[in-house]
């Protein structure tokens, strides 16, 4: 008996992991540009977190991906807050799926035709098609496990009764919610502890209200298993799982608080649902303390967004904080959270950068190292989180790594400031040219800092500008020493300054061009320039 409960539980893990995989690399694009695209409010996370949920059936898929959002800076965490909040809505329809299919679906009749036809599509389709495959397997295998479990529970009743668990008081209530936990943390599975626990009630081994507790506790467990998961994660992927934890014990105070009503409510849905009205009402009373606490919290979502930001503030430089090297689950948002880390290191950049060519200042080594060290980072993460992707997907990938390369270049060149200026040989010509490149180099600072937005072609021109002022002096320059009209030490400083400016804004121009988001799957131009030799 007790090895065909735990072999039903098996078959309703193996399930319900082969369903979640299927549908997840079936929809995952989906699910990703839903995130990125729909889910601009709280609110709307709410929604969507709790409609992919329940498609996908597993709220760590919802709650992995949307980490790497936010990690990315694709999602803000309250939006984030708001998915997390929904994909506990969402996750409690496995309940619903148990209590209203479950216990009347046919093994012969339909659970095993299902694995086999899932079966077929998986070794004989293509494409998407095999990941459907996989999912309806799935399907089919979780109400093998359902029917397996059915039947252990039904030998355990037989020797078990509702009076030897904890009885309805106040200790024995928390005692079956510790019960609950302890079951989801031990299956790493709510849906499976809730299938488990709905069994058993509708076996009659446990009464309606024992039920209710065991959910609570069930659902309180769903979020330790995330809080295991973000260890040694980001502050993103912590402040993820401490949201999901408390929101969960927030919704389990609320049923606790209102077992009584609630239960009487579920009672009276038993009354009126027939054969499986146990199950149902179990169902119905785990979505609604889940939503009651959505009602109670998405008003207060930015007190509570700021709560947990204030609980686990970041402590970690704030241009690596988007390098969250969990987002190797949702490799696609990679090159936008390496993006992220690069727009805030070029804007160290060009602050340095407009200093030294303004002549007001010298160089901030500290600050132009954290900033190289940043871009360093941010080609390193972009190694380590290599995935599939589209057309979009490379072309965000290789414009992102074009950006390393001439933030480098940038950072470089700004080291080696000239030891002389030439400015007394050059007059107005050198000066206007520091003038303007001051200019766009701080408009790329205010870009970098997410102030304003930027105007390319600009900097294209002064780049361009200066190259071709560079090349059509320098052989006058040459002339007038060799006449003497000027010394070879001025004549040096000019040219040497000229190439300085030119690699300097040759390099913030590019960098900035490749930082532009790719729509689609634009290429990205392959300029070879006369100094550089770099793309």
């Amino acid at each position: 008996m007790m090895w065909t409960i735990l072999g039903g539980v098996g078959l309703f893990l193996l399930g319900m992991s082969l369903m979640t995989e299927g549908l997840k690399a079936a929809a995952g694009r989906t699910l990703r540009t839903i995130l990125e695209r729909r889910v601009s409010s709280p609110g709307r996370g709410v929604f969507w977190g709790a409609l992919l949920t329940g498609l996908v059936q597993s709220s760590s898929a919802t709650t992995m991906t949307t980490i790497g959002f936010v990690s990315a800076g694709l999602l803000t965490f309250p939006q984030a807050v708001g998915v997390i909040f929904g994909a506990n809505l969402g996750t409690t329809s496995t309940g619903w799926l148990v209590s209203l299919l479950g216990f009347k679906v046919s093994v012969g009749a339909f659970a095993l035709p299902l694995i086999f036809v899932g079966a077929v599509m998986r070794l004989f389709g293509r494409g998407r098609m095999l990941h459907y495959g996989l999912a309806v397997a799935g399907f089919g295998l979780l109400f093998v496990g359902l029917a397996t479990l059915q039947s252990g529970m039904s030998g355990l009743s037989e020797r078990f009764s509702p009076s030897d668990l904890p009885q309805p008081t106040v200790v024995g209530r928390l005692m079956l919610v510790g019960i609950g936990l302890a079951m989801t943390v031990v299956m790493q599975s709510s849906s499976a502890a809730v299938a488990t626990t709905l069994t058993a009630l509708h076996a009659g081994a446990i009464e309606l209200d024992q039920a209710a507790a065991l959910v609570i506790g069930q659902n309180i467990g769903s979020a330790v298993t995330s809080a295991i998961a973000a260890i040694g994660g980001s502050t993103a992927a912590k402040r993820t799982a401490l949201s999901h934890v408390l929101f969960n014990v927030v919704a389990a105070a609320i049923a606790v608080g209102g077992l009584s009503v609630l239960t009487w409510g579920a009672e009276w849905v038993r009354a009126h649902a027939g054969e499986n009205g146990d199950a149902i009402a179990i169902a119905m009373f785990h979505t609604l303390f889940n939503l009651f606490g959505v009602v109670i919290l998405l008003p207060l979502v930015g007190r509570f967004s700021r709560l947990i930001e204030r609980m686990l503030p970041e402590r970690r430089s704030s241009m690596l904080a988007h390098l969250d090297p969990r987002i190797r689950e949702t490799p696609s948002v990679a090159p936008e959270a390496a993006r992220r880390t690069l727009l805030e290191a070029t804007a160290i950049i060009a602050r340095e950068c407009a200093g030294v060519v303004g002549g007001q200042r010298a160089i901030a080594a500290r600050e132009l190292d954290a900033a190289g060290h940043a871009v360093r980072e941010a080609a390193g993460f972009l190694a380590q989180t290599a995935g599939d992707g589209g057309g979009a997907h490379v072309a965000s990938r290789v414009a992102v790594m074009h950006a390393i390369d001439h933030l480098g270049r940038w950072i470089e060149t700004l080291r080696e400031v000239p030891r002389s200026s030439g400015e007394e040989f050059a007059g107005d010509e050198l000066r206007l040219l520091r003038a303007e490149a001051c200019v766009r180099i701080g408009e790329i600072q205010r870009w970098g800092m997410g102030e304003r937005g930027i105007d390319l072609e600009a900097i294209e021109r002064l780049s361009k500008g200066i190259a071709n002022t560079r090349t059509r002096t320098r052989d006058a320059i040459l002339e007038r020493t060799a006449t003497g009209l000027a010394s070879p030490e001025q004549a040096a400083s000019w040219i040497e300054e000229l190439k300085w400016l030119d690699r300097l804004m040759y390099h913030a121009w590019r960098a900035v061009t490749h930082l532009q988001p790719v729509e689609g799957t634009q290429s990205h131009e392959n300029e070879t320039h006369a100094e550089s030799g770099s793309a």
